[in-house]
Protein backbone atom coordinates (compact mmCIF):
# COMPACT_ATOMS: atom_id res chain seq x y z
CA UNK A 1 0.00 0.00 0.00
CA UNK A 2 1.25 3.42 -0.87
CA UNK A 3 1.58 5.59 2.25
CA UNK A 4 -0.42 8.82 2.22
CA UNK A 5 1.50 11.93 1.12
CA UNK A 6 2.58 14.24 3.88
CA UNK A 7 1.06 17.45 2.61
CA UNK A 8 2.36 19.41 5.58
CA UNK A 9 5.96 18.48 4.86
CA UNK A 10 5.95 18.87 1.10
CA UNK A 11 2.90 21.03 0.43
CA UNK A 12 2.47 24.61 1.32
CA UNK A 13 5.12 24.61 4.04
CA UNK A 14 5.47 27.21 6.78
CA UNK A 15 4.22 30.67 6.05
CA UNK A 16 6.78 33.29 5.16
CA UNK A 17 6.63 36.50 7.11
CA UNK A 18 5.08 39.35 5.22
CA UNK A 19 7.34 42.12 4.02
CA UNK A 20 7.88 44.64 6.78
CA UNK A 21 6.75 42.27 9.58
CA UNK A 22 9.34 39.56 10.15
CA UNK A 23 12.48 41.26 8.85
CA UNK A 24 13.60 44.70 7.69
CA UNK A 25 12.93 45.75 4.15
CA UNK A 26 15.96 46.10 1.91
CA UNK A 27 16.77 49.61 0.66
CA UNK A 28 16.47 50.59 -2.99
CA UNK A 29 20.14 49.92 -3.79
CA UNK A 30 20.06 46.51 -2.10
CA UNK A 31 16.85 45.50 -3.92
CA UNK A 32 18.42 46.54 -7.21
CA UNK A 33 21.31 44.16 -6.46
CA UNK A 34 18.88 41.38 -5.53
CA UNK A 35 20.05 41.04 -1.92
CA UNK A 36 17.72 40.27 0.94
CA UNK A 37 19.86 41.40 3.84
CA UNK A 38 20.83 44.80 5.07
CA UNK A 39 24.40 46.05 4.92
CA UNK A 40 26.00 48.79 6.92
CA UNK A 41 26.07 52.04 5.00
CA UNK A 42 29.39 52.97 3.40
CA UNK A 43 31.16 56.09 4.67
CA UNK A 44 30.95 59.09 2.39
CA UNK A 45 34.13 59.62 0.32
CA UNK A 46 35.96 62.75 1.41
CA UNK A 47 37.54 65.16 -1.04
CA UNK A 48 40.86 65.48 0.75
CA UNK A 49 42.60 62.94 -1.49
CA UNK A 50 41.66 61.93 -5.04
CA UNK A 51 40.13 58.52 -5.63
CA UNK A 52 42.59 56.33 -7.50
CA UNK A 53 41.47 52.92 -8.78
CA UNK A 54 43.91 50.05 -8.78
CA UNK A 55 47.41 50.69 -7.44
CA UNK A 56 47.57 53.73 -5.21
CA UNK A 57 50.46 55.86 -6.42
CA UNK A 58 49.62 58.87 -4.26
CA UNK A 59 52.21 59.88 -1.66
CA UNK A 60 50.94 62.51 0.79
CA UNK A 61 54.52 63.66 1.38
CA UNK A 62 55.31 63.91 -2.34
CA UNK A 63 55.15 66.74 -4.84
CA UNK A 64 52.17 67.49 -7.08
CA UNK A 65 52.50 65.56 -10.31
CA UNK A 66 51.92 68.54 -12.59
CA UNK A 67 54.65 70.51 -10.82
CA UNK A 68 57.21 67.73 -11.34
CA UNK A 69 56.24 67.34 -15.00
CA UNK A 70 56.64 71.06 -15.61
CA UNK A 71 60.03 71.08 -13.88
CA UNK A 72 61.13 68.18 -16.13
CA UNK A 73 60.40 70.29 -19.21
CA UNK A 74 57.26 68.49 -20.36
CA UNK A 75 55.43 71.81 -20.66
CA UNK A 76 53.94 74.63 -18.64
CA UNK A 77 52.03 73.81 -15.46
CA UNK A 78 48.74 74.33 -17.31
CA UNK A 79 49.79 72.05 -20.17
CA UNK A 80 50.81 69.36 -17.68
CA UNK A 81 47.47 69.65 -15.91
CA UNK A 82 45.70 69.12 -19.23
CA UNK A 83 47.84 66.05 -19.94
CA UNK A 84 46.83 64.58 -16.59
CA UNK A 85 43.10 65.23 -16.91
CA UNK A 86 43.15 63.79 -20.45
CA UNK A 87 44.50 60.50 -19.10
CA UNK A 88 47.83 60.74 -20.91
CA UNK A 89 50.02 60.37 -17.81
CA UNK A 90 50.92 57.11 -16.06
CA UNK A 91 52.64 56.72 -12.71
CA UNK A 92 54.06 53.29 -11.91
CA UNK A 93 51.86 51.88 -14.67
CA UNK A 94 48.68 53.49 -13.32
CA UNK A 95 46.80 56.11 -15.35
CA UNK A 96 46.38 59.25 -13.24
CA UNK A 97 43.66 61.77 -14.05
CA UNK A 98 43.37 63.65 -10.73
CA UNK A 99 45.26 66.91 -10.30
CA UNK A 100 45.64 66.39 -6.56
CA UNK A 101 47.95 63.39 -6.86
CA UNK A 102 51.35 63.78 -5.23
CA UNK A 103 54.27 61.50 -6.05
CA UNK A 104 57.97 61.03 -5.35
CA UNK A 105 60.41 62.03 -8.10
CA UNK A 106 61.80 58.48 -8.06
CA UNK A 107 58.51 56.95 -9.25
CA UNK A 108 58.22 55.81 -12.87
CA UNK A 109 56.25 58.30 -14.99
CA UNK A 110 55.25 58.03 -18.65
CA UNK A 111 53.57 60.71 -20.77
CA UNK A 112 51.93 59.44 -23.96
CA UNK A 113 53.86 56.20 -23.45
CA UNK A 114 57.28 57.83 -23.15
CA UNK A 115 59.29 57.76 -19.95
CA UNK A 116 59.89 61.11 -18.23
CA UNK A 117 62.76 61.32 -15.75
CA UNK A 118 61.70 63.47 -12.80
CA UNK A 119 64.61 62.71 -10.48
CA UNK A 120 66.97 65.68 -10.66
CA UNK A 121 69.77 63.62 -9.11
CA UNK A 122 70.00 61.52 -12.29
CA UNK A 123 72.76 62.50 -14.71
CA UNK A 124 72.91 61.67 -18.45
CA UNK A 125 75.95 62.80 -20.44
CA UNK A 126 77.26 62.30 -23.96
CA UNK A 127 81.08 62.27 -23.99
CA UNK A 128 83.34 62.25 -27.04
CA UNK A 129 86.23 60.02 -25.98
CA UNK A 130 89.49 61.03 -27.62
CA UNK A 131 92.10 58.62 -28.95
CA UNK A 132 94.50 57.03 -26.43
CA UNK A 133 92.11 57.60 -23.52
CA UNK A 134 91.20 54.57 -21.40
CA UNK A 135 87.51 53.82 -20.79
CA UNK A 136 87.74 53.93 -17.00
CA UNK A 137 86.87 56.44 -14.32
CA UNK A 138 90.21 55.77 -12.61
CA UNK A 139 93.10 53.86 -14.18
CA UNK A 140 95.43 51.90 -11.86
CA UNK A 141 98.32 52.26 -14.31
CA UNK A 142 98.13 56.03 -14.36
CA UNK A 143 97.01 56.28 -17.97
CA UNK A 144 94.74 59.10 -19.12
CA UNK A 145 91.13 58.00 -18.55
CA UNK A 146 87.67 59.50 -18.90
CA UNK A 147 87.67 60.35 -15.21
CA UNK A 148 90.36 62.94 -15.97
CA UNK A 149 87.80 64.79 -18.06
CA UNK A 150 85.02 64.55 -15.46
CA UNK A 151 86.95 65.00 -12.24
CA UNK A 152 84.89 68.00 -11.15
CA UNK A 153 81.66 65.99 -11.01
CA UNK A 154 80.70 64.45 -7.68
CA UNK A 155 78.28 61.82 -8.99
CA UNK A 156 79.38 58.23 -9.41
CA UNK A 157 78.93 57.75 -13.14
CA UNK A 158 78.78 54.54 -15.18
CA UNK A 159 80.01 54.39 -18.76
CA UNK A 160 77.64 52.59 -21.12
CA UNK A 161 79.82 50.00 -22.81
CA UNK A 162 83.49 50.48 -23.56
CA UNK A 163 85.69 51.89 -26.29
CA UNK A 164 89.26 50.73 -26.90
CA UNK A 165 92.02 53.24 -26.28
CA UNK A 166 92.59 53.47 -30.05
CA UNK A 167 88.85 53.98 -30.74
CA UNK A 168 87.24 57.37 -30.33
CA UNK A 169 83.69 58.62 -30.22
CA UNK A 170 80.48 58.52 -28.26
CA UNK A 171 80.31 57.23 -24.70
CA UNK A 172 77.17 57.67 -22.61
CA UNK A 173 77.77 58.37 -18.93
CA UNK A 174 75.06 58.12 -16.28
CA UNK A 175 74.32 57.25 -12.66
CA UNK A 176 71.15 55.45 -13.77
CA UNK A 177 72.27 51.84 -13.32
CA UNK A 178 69.13 50.19 -14.72
CA UNK A 179 69.29 52.19 -17.93
CA UNK A 180 73.05 51.65 -18.32
CA UNK A 181 72.60 47.89 -17.97
CA UNK A 182 69.88 47.69 -20.61
CA UNK A 183 71.66 49.93 -23.09
CA UNK A 184 74.74 47.71 -23.20
CA UNK A 185 73.10 44.28 -22.90
CA UNK A 186 72.55 42.64 -26.34
CA UNK A 187 69.25 41.18 -25.12
CA UNK A 188 67.59 44.59 -25.43
CA UNK A 189 68.85 45.23 -28.96
CA UNK A 190 69.99 48.85 -28.57
CA UNK A 191 71.94 49.69 -31.72
CA UNK A 192 75.45 51.14 -31.81
CA UNK A 193 76.75 52.83 -34.95
CA UNK A 194 80.42 52.99 -35.98
CA UNK A 195 82.36 54.61 -38.80
CA UNK A 196 85.42 52.59 -39.77
CA UNK A 197 88.17 53.38 -42.21
CA UNK A 198 89.32 50.18 -43.90
CA UNK A 199 91.54 49.21 -46.85
CA UNK A 200 89.76 49.25 -50.18
CA UNK A 201 88.33 48.41 -52.52
CA UNK A 202 85.27 47.02 -50.78
CA UNK A 203 83.60 44.10 -52.57
CA UNK A 204 79.92 44.49 -53.41
CA UNK A 205 78.90 41.42 -51.43
CA UNK A 206 80.59 42.47 -48.17
CA UNK A 207 77.41 43.91 -46.70
CA UNK A 208 75.49 40.72 -47.47
CA UNK A 209 78.18 38.57 -45.85
CA UNK A 210 78.15 40.68 -42.69
CA UNK A 211 74.36 40.64 -42.45
CA UNK A 212 74.29 36.88 -42.91
CA UNK A 213 76.79 36.46 -40.07
CA UNK A 214 80.50 35.90 -39.58
CA UNK A 215 81.92 33.20 -37.32
CA UNK A 216 84.45 34.45 -34.75
CA UNK A 217 86.40 32.48 -32.16
CA UNK A 218 83.82 33.33 -29.47
CA UNK A 219 80.75 32.76 -31.63
CA UNK A 220 78.96 34.21 -34.65
CA UNK A 221 78.23 37.91 -35.07
CA UNK A 222 75.59 39.45 -37.32
CA UNK A 223 75.52 43.15 -38.19
CA UNK A 224 72.21 44.97 -38.23
CA UNK A 225 73.24 47.32 -41.02
CA UNK A 226 76.24 48.01 -43.27
CA UNK A 227 76.91 50.60 -45.94
CA UNK A 228 79.80 52.29 -47.74
CA UNK A 229 79.96 55.98 -46.82
CA UNK A 230 82.99 56.97 -48.90
CA UNK A 231 85.40 55.22 -51.21
CA UNK A 232 88.83 56.35 -52.44
CA UNK A 233 91.72 54.54 -54.08
CA UNK A 234 93.09 52.08 -51.55
CA UNK A 235 90.70 52.90 -48.68
CA UNK A 236 87.06 53.34 -47.78
CA UNK A 237 84.87 54.55 -44.93
CA UNK A 238 82.05 52.19 -43.97
CA UNK A 239 79.22 52.39 -41.46
CA UNK A 240 78.63 49.35 -39.27
CA UNK A 241 75.55 49.06 -37.03
CA UNK A 242 75.17 46.26 -34.48
CA UNK A 243 73.44 45.65 -31.17
CA UNK A 244 76.11 43.76 -29.28
CA UNK A 245 79.29 44.98 -27.65
CA UNK A 246 81.76 42.14 -27.33
CA UNK A 247 85.37 43.21 -26.87
CA UNK A 248 86.95 44.57 -30.08
CA UNK A 249 83.88 43.29 -31.92
CA UNK A 250 84.01 45.71 -34.89
CA UNK A 251 87.75 45.34 -35.37
CA UNK A 252 87.63 41.54 -35.15
CA UNK A 253 84.63 41.37 -37.46
CA UNK A 254 86.15 43.46 -40.24
CA UNK A 255 89.55 41.77 -39.90
CA UNK A 256 87.85 38.39 -40.30
CA UNK A 257 86.44 39.42 -43.69
CA UNK A 258 89.80 40.78 -44.87
CA UNK A 259 89.41 44.50 -44.13
CA UNK A 260 91.29 45.34 -40.90
CA UNK A 261 90.32 48.63 -39.30
CA UNK A 262 92.60 51.63 -39.81
CA UNK A 263 90.57 53.98 -37.61
CA UNK A 264 87.27 53.63 -35.76
CA UNK A 265 84.72 56.09 -34.35
CA UNK A 266 81.44 55.35 -32.59
CA UNK A 267 78.90 57.93 -33.70
CA UNK A 268 75.60 56.78 -32.17
CA UNK A 269 74.21 54.83 -29.23
CA UNK A 270 70.52 54.13 -29.78
CA UNK A 271 68.84 57.46 -30.57
CA UNK A 272 71.72 59.61 -29.23
CA UNK A 273 74.21 61.00 -31.75
CA UNK A 274 77.71 62.31 -31.24
CA UNK A 275 76.83 65.39 -33.27
CA UNK A 276 79.11 68.40 -32.93
CA UNK A 277 80.57 67.43 -29.55
CA UNK A 278 84.35 67.76 -29.89
CA UNK A 279 86.86 65.17 -28.59
CA UNK A 280 87.35 65.50 -24.85
CA UNK A 281 84.09 67.40 -24.38
CA UNK A 282 80.75 66.30 -22.97
CA UNK A 283 77.21 67.60 -22.97
CA UNK A 284 74.10 66.88 -20.93
CA UNK A 285 71.42 64.95 -22.80
CA UNK A 286 68.12 66.70 -23.43
CA UNK A 287 64.93 65.41 -21.83
CA UNK A 288 63.82 64.21 -25.28
CA UNK A 289 67.06 62.21 -25.70
CA UNK A 290 66.66 60.65 -22.25
CA UNK A 291 63.06 59.69 -23.05
CA UNK A 292 64.20 58.17 -26.36
CA UNK A 293 66.88 56.14 -24.56
CA UNK A 294 64.31 54.76 -22.12
CA UNK A 295 62.09 53.81 -25.03
CA UNK A 296 64.94 52.09 -26.85
CA UNK A 297 65.79 50.17 -23.68
CA UNK A 298 62.17 49.16 -23.08
CA UNK A 299 61.80 51.09 -19.83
Amino acid sequence: MTPPKDRGARGKGPKRPAAGRGRPTAGPQQRARGTGTTRPSQPTQTKREPVRPGTDVHDPDGVRLQKLLAAAGVGSRRVCEDLITQGRVQVDGQVVTELGVRIRPTQVVHVDGERVQLDESRVYLAFNKPLNVVTSMSDDLGRVDIGDYLGARKERLFHVGRLDADTEGLLLLTNDGDLAHRLQHPRYGVLKTYLAQIPGPVPRDLGRRLREGVELEDGPVVVDSFKIVDSQPGKAIVEVVLHEGRKHIVRRLLAEVGHPVISLVRTEVGPVRLGETKPGKWRALSSAEVAALYKAAGL
